[in-house]
């Protein structure tokens, strides 16, 4: 979402003329957009602006970054910056005696041990310390980057050993393998063998409890346990075993329930994880008053963060950075490990003892520190290097269906004794990207997945790649753990996706894999031989027994559809791939994988290869609008125009006019409810309204001002008598579009946020919805469009409200956030709103959300590229999704037809692209746009096993 490039500042400086230059070398280059400068360089649109707008000196990694995108010369490029960074003095990490152990953490989370610099918790943690007393098994829920493992560690855990310095405290993760987890601890304690007391907890979930039990009656009468849980989650992000994981949960609720109990369980919870929490009864009834959720820090408290621990080792902090950090982060619960980097980052680039504004811009601050820091330590690694370090950070985050990406530990064991991962995991470590102990590493924190782009690039890539390669992970360990049983070995399909995987992405394989692989093959061979040999006397048992056949026949039927289903899944993601290269194949291939098993993976191949129509524009697309009768198609455009399309024949829209007024990228249209208005909102500040009575003829009527900063969006009342704009002024402003030719200004509703993203009225034009970067959704009474009063706030999210949609009954509302996530309340009564459902699955952002005329569907859109289709027909058991992801870029704008039939996407990669709902008939107009039939070398290469069948054969 990118904003027009501000004037430099007038004085004539070294710096602004660097500047300068930047912005004449993007203009040399064709003037990309910062968005497409990103995708080249892999560093945020932010980072690279910033770099242009002579406010103050990138660091040489981004300038060379940008200098590169726009095919630069880099050494002299090179050169000039090192000779204005002498020139400003630029302030250096600090050497020798300055370099003291800075008193931040960083993106680890605060240990036992860092309890004298572990500020900003003391309500909470004297909170948990009274709820402990009362109780023995509590639930500690967060958002990630809440600090809920820094509060469990340094301050729950330290004040009990700081109150009772005898009582033991446990504080383990579960891991993969969660009984020798609890095994490893208790042998630690009382000295046993580890393989010993793993086999006694193993054969009894109770034996954990009788363990402890002897163990604290061994140090004295009273003596409990207190056993900290931390990243409970990964009981099911990493355990891949349901009775481990059953065994786990069932010791834990045994261990601190029985009324012999000598221990207290608290579990640390990452919040999007409560759903499965509900699969285990026993768990759900144990937390039912049991439960304490880590929010936001307060003002006062985040300035406890920022200025105690500089001030333990006599540093200071500016009071401006101080207000500038308090205002970044108040009321944004996932930033605080984005806080801490920056602020150990600000600590390397101190002047003396003191941390300034200065220093911490220069890190990128908040937003942009982190992934700063990942790209220059990436970008300085040679290239087998670089290859080594996208292998480590894909295997050491764990992907899977309806859950936000997370960090996965892994063993050393598992990555193999490879030189270069080695020494790559050293420097990442020494970077503070990565945390290792002497059996395992993982990812600092979860906010790399979320903040670095690059990374993100690389997960959404081949996210079906992903999870070939855990699967093929779990099986090695299986493998080995079993001594290398050969029932456990690959065959068949998944032997063969496995083999197809490791051919594109070889490097990634540890050797452990690649013995287990061969193995497989191997052992795939000798069967051959003997399935050859074993039909050779079936045949003769055949003749002998007839009345075997029956069994053989449903046995081969059910092997049949098994491979068939296998074969399919995998054409249909190859078909995904191949769209963008040969859509007539890929056409071909999902069509025939949907023929050889209809399943929900190859239904949405056939979406995502067959749209109705796809609409090239010259810019990108920001927002698209149908008009109510459903013949008309608006399109925003990036160069400042709209587009008006006849939807006449949906296959092939025809341009009847191109709007012209506004001076920068328009970020909404709407249609008014007569269709004879049409609304645009632009990062101009101005609102523009257009009279499409002849929609070929298309007239200007009126320019709305008053907004400051970019408008957002725009959306008409039912009755089409008003008009909300949004902006990033943090206002919404009501207008009186009664007669578009002489429109007024009703009302203004202030909102805390600094920007609202986005504003619809309800149904009956009574209430009106806003979400913006506080987090929240407001509610707001406009029945007096003069007067408007706010009925309620929901919260939620743990970042961004960028898009809102309501349901056309205005009973539900849907808002879309930049946590990846779509939330579903229930707004029937806007005094008294619920919150129904969560929907995950988004690996980024989600940029847009609509619902369907019938309100059965809502589709929602981001930056991962895909739009996905949801069946809301019960709003608190949401069904679905399914995805399509036929668009190469972010996914900003969605809008159903009228008619529900075909959905409308606007995206970065330039397109609009039509898509039919009804995937019933995409077979039936499949083969009408391919120019040429599939061959048949083709056809064996995806389908070896079946006999040559093109699907369109005209």
């Amino acid at each position: 979402m990118p904003r027009p490039e501000r004037p430099l500042d007038g004085e004539n400086t070294a710096l602004t003329r660097f500047a300068a230059d930047l912005r004449t070398l993007r203009e040399a280059a064709g003037r990309p957009t910062y968005r497409q400068l990103s995708a080249r360089a892999h560093y945020s649109t932010a980072s690279l602006s910033e770099a242009a707008a002579g406010r103050k000196l990138p660091s040489l990694a981004v300038t060379l970054a940008f200098v590169d995108a726009c095919g630069g010369d880099r050494a002299a490029w090179e050169s000039r910056w090192s000779a204005l960074a002498a020139e400003l003095h630029t302030p250096s990490p600090m050497d020798g005696p300055n370099d003291t152990a800075s008193p931040y953490a960083g993106l680890t989370c605060f240990e036992i041990e860092d309890v004298e610099r572990f500020f900003g918790r003391d309500d909470e943690v004297t909170d948990l310390m009274k709820r402990l007393r009362e109780q023995r098994f509590l639930g500690v829920f967060g958002a990630s980057g809440a600090g809920k493992s820094s509060v469990l560690r340094a301050g729950l855990a330290a004040r009990i050993r700081e109150e009772t310095p005898d009582r033991p405290v446990a504080v383990l993760t579960p891991g993969p393998h969660p009984i020798e987890e609890c095994a490893v601890y208790l042998a630690k304690l009382t000295g046993g063998p580890v393989a010993a007391i793993r086999d006694e907890l193993a054969a009894e979930p109770r034996n954990l409890h009788l363990r402890i039990r002897q163990t604290m009656a061994e140090l004295g009468d009273e003596v409990e346990l207190l056993l900290i849980v931390d990243q409970f989650e990964e009981v099911f992000s990493s355990c891949s075993d349901p009775g481990e994981r059953e065994w786990f949960i069932e010791a834990l609720l045994i261990a601190a329930g029985t009324a012999t109990s000598r221990a207290r369980v608290v579990l640390g919870v990452r919040a999007d994880f409560f759903g499965h929490l509900g699969q285990y009864p026993r768990l759900v009834a144990a937390l039912r008053d049991a439960q304490v959720l880590i929010g936001s820090m307060s003002a006062d408290a985040l300035r406890e963060v920022v200025i105690r621990p500089a001030a333990a080792v006599n540093c200071t902090v500016e009071t401006a950075l101080v207000t500038r950090l308090v205002a970044e982060a108040a009321g944004h619960p996932g930033t605080l490990p984005l806080l801490s980097h920056a602020l150990r980052e600000t600590w390397r680039h101190r002047g003396g003892m003191a941390l300034t504004l200065a220093g911490y811009d220069r890190t990128g601050g908040i937003r942009h520190a982190l992934s700063r820091t990942a790209e220059e330590v990436y970008t300085g690694l040679d290239p087998d290097r670089r290859t080594a370090a996208r292998n480590l950070f894909l295997r050491l985050t764990a992907t899977e269906d309806g859950v936000t990406d997370t960090r996965r530990r892994v063993s050393l064991r598992e990555l193999g004794d490879d030189a270069v991962t080695a020494d790559v995991i050293d420097r990442l470590a020494r970077a503070r990207l990565l945390t290792v102990d002497k059996d395992s590493v993982e990812l600092a924190h979860e906010a790399l997945i979320r903040h670095w782009p690059r990374l993100r690039d690389w997960l959404t890539e081949d996210r079906d790649g992903l999870r070939v390669h855990r699967q093929l992970t779990t099986a090695t360990d299986t493998w080995e753990a079993l001594g290398k049983d050969e029932s456990t070995l690959y065959r068949g399909m998944r032997l063969a996706l496995a083999l197809e995987w490791a051919e594109r992405y070889e490097t990634a394989m540890s050797p452990r894999e690649r013995r287990f692989l061969q193995a497989s093959k191997s052992i795939e061979i000798k069967c051959g031989r003997r399935l050859r040999q074993l039909v050779g006397v079936l045949s003769v048992l055949v003749l002998l027994a007839v009345t075997t056949t029956v069994f053989a026949v449903r046995a081969q039927q059910t092997a049949t559809g098994q491979r068939n289903a296998s074969q399919a899944q995998v054409v249909a993601s190859q078909a995904i791939a191949l769209y963008p290269a040969d859509p007539d194949l890929a056409v071909q291939l999902s069509l025939s994988a949907h023929r050889l098993a209809p399943t929900t993976h190859t239904r949405e191949a056939l979406h995502s290869t067959l749209p109705l129509a796809v609409i090239s524009h010259p810019t990108e697309i920001l927002s698209v609008a149908y008009s109510p009768d459903g013949r008309t198609l608006a399109t925003a455009n990036h160069d400042g125009s709209i587009r008006l399309w006849d939807l006449a024949d949906p296959r092939k829209p025809v341009v009847i006019g191109v709007l012209t007024g506004h001076t920068s990228e328009i970020n909404s249209v709407a249609f008014s409810p007569d269709g004879r208005t049409l609304a645009s909102g632009a990062f101009d500040r101005t609102v523009r309204l257009w009279n499409v009575t002849e929609v070929r003829r298309p007239l200007a009527t009126a320019t709305l001002t008053g907004h400051t900063e970019a408008v957002k969006s725009v959306a008409f009342s039912p009755d089409g008598r008003r008009l909300v704009s949004s902006s990033m002024d943090h206002r919404a402003r009501l207008w009186d579009v009664a007669d578009p030719a002489k429109p007024t200004e009703l009302g203004t509703l202030d909102a805390d946020a600094e920007a609202l993203f986005s504003a619809k009225f309800s149904g009956d034009g009574h209430t009106l919805s806003t979400g913006g970067d506080d987090s929240t959704v407001r509610l707001w009474n406009v029945t007096d469009p003069r007067k408007p009063v706010l009925s309620s706030t929901l919260t939620g999210h743990s970042q961004m409200v960028l898009a809102i949609a309501m349901s056309p009954d205005g009973h539900t509302l849907a808002s879309a956030g930049d946590d990846q996530t779509v939330r579903l309340w229930d707004i029937a009564e806007p005094a008294r709103p619920r919150p129904l459902a969560t929907l995950t699955g988004h690996a980024d952002g989600v940029y847009a959300v609509a619902f369907s005329s019938d309100g059965r569907t809502l589709a929602s859109a981001g930056d991962d590229r895909t739009v996905r289709l949801w069946d809301v027909t019960d709003t608190r058991r949401p069904a679905g999704p399914v995805t399509l992801s036929s668009h190469t870029d972010a996914v900003e704008s969605v809008a159903f037809s009228p008619d529900g039939r075909t959905l409308a996407t606007a995206s970065w990669d330039n397109t609009t692209r039509l898509l039919d709902t009804n995937v019933a008939q995409d077979g039936a107009r499949a083969c009408e746009h391919v120019r040429r039939q599939i061959t048949e070398e083709e056809w064996n290469r995806y389908f070896p096993d079946l006999d040559y069948a093109p699907p369109c054969t005209s």
